[in-house]
């Protein structure tokens, strides 16, 4: 049996708050247990931004056994007024005697101000149990709070060799329904999903979440230097999720008015022929989409890539050999002269969906051209 400790009861925390990922918009996911002799009195989630935080839910499930509890907090108590009064100021007000944190919080207004308030006021604080595991959840979070950019995750899936389709475009289905599932739960983690003209044009795709439970569908993002999206896809008739469309200053004005009454959004991004996706990036941090799961075709990643926009990579690989030297891959791009120069993968990790795998890890661009 695990022994009952600090790390014990954050688990339980960070649990609650996996349990609402996807939720909260630009908000972190947090979650809250309340520990008082020996027993749990109180426990809570934030559910959505606007709503009661992790803390106010637990507080309000304990009422007066919060008094002389300990607060276990995967993110550090708020100290601001936002749309909801400070954490920190009710744990004060209920009288808990000792808070501890998974993680402080990198936004810029908090900044290790809430531990203070709470040490001023004599509560015992203890900071960065399962610290890795708190940032982490909320890794989104954590790069728009500091920058305004999306967080972009990248998901693929291909054979073996590479190939996200054979040589006649056929790509349905290249990994299992297991792994099929685990992406659509990532759909439904990510405030927006985005993807080239090219997936719309070849597969005309709903890019909705489809789940055995209902779930949040993602804003769908289509990046169209041309405006060739034809105004009856999918992804323009069906109304259950918003589609943005990323385009250019050149782009058609009659073709982008039909699209905007049929409820598309239009986005300029660049005076050029093609999309500026440093500049759509910023567009999307700019309307409060702080993460995106990219599903593009090879162009698109490869761009993205080689751009150094990809914070997160989920390769999955099924146990298949297709070949075929016209056959779309993974990353279409002009490619890097020396090998030193490749973009190097950190922290990775490797998880099985049945036959399937699943290699993730973080792109690190600093590192390029350095030793072997």
């Amino acid at each position: 049996m695990e022994l009952l400790n600090d790390e014990y009861y954050m688990k339980l925390a960070l649990q609650l708050a996996e349990g609402a990922a996807g939720q909260t918009g630009i908000n972190p996911a947090v979650g809250c247990v309340l520990v008082k002799n020996g027993r749990i009195v109180g426990m809570g989630a934030h559910l959505k931004r606007g709503t009661p935080h992790a803390e106010i839910h637990a507080l309000q499930m304990a009422g007066p056994e919060a008094e002389g509890s300990t607060a276990y907090v995967t993110l550090e108590p708020c100290s601001h007024y936002g749309k909801t009064p400070p954490c920190s100021d009710r744990l004060i007000k209920e009288k808990v005697k000792r808070v501890v944190v998974g993680c402080t919080d990198p936004n810029p207004v908090v900044a290790g101000t809430g531990i203070e308030r709470l040490r001023q006021h004599g509560l015992e604080v203890t900071t960065g149990v399962l610290q890795e595991e708190a940032c982490r959840l909320n890794e989104a979070f954590n790069k728009y709070i500091r920058t305004q950019q999306p967080f972009v995750t990248l998901k693929t899936a291909s054979t073996l060799d590479g190939k996200i389709a054979s040589r006649s475009g056929d790509s349905k289905w290249i990994t299992n329904a297991e792994s099929r599932a685990y992406v659509h739960t990532l759909r439904h983690r990510h405030q927006a999903i985005m993807v080239g003209i090219g997936t719309v044009l070849s597969d005309d795709p709903l890019l909705t979440t489809r789940l055995d439970v209902p779930a949040l569908n993602p804003t769908r993002l289509i990046v169209d230097s041309g405006l060739r999206l034809p105004l009856g896809a999918k992804v323009v008739r069906d109304r259950s999720a918003q589609t943005i469309v990323l385009t250019t200053e050149r782009a058609d004005e009659t073709k982008r008015r039909q699209l905007e009454q049929a409820g598309v959004l239009v986005w300029a991004a660049g005076a050029g022929p093609r999309v500026d996706l440093k500049r759509a990036m910023t567009l999307v941090g700019e309307h409060e989409i702080s993460s995106v799961l990219l599903e593009g075709g090879g162009r698109l990643n490869g761009s993205m890539l080689e751009q150094g926009l990809i914070d997160k990579l989920l390769l999955f690989f099924a146990p298949k050999i297709i070949g075929g030297k016209d056959a779309s891959g993974n990353f279409e791009f002009e490619g890097f002269e020396r090998m030193q120069d490749a973009v190097r993968l950190e922290r990775m990790t490797v998880r099985q969906f049945g036959e399937d795998v699943c290699i993730a890890g973080y792109p690190n661009y600093e590192k390029r051209g350095g030793a072997s």
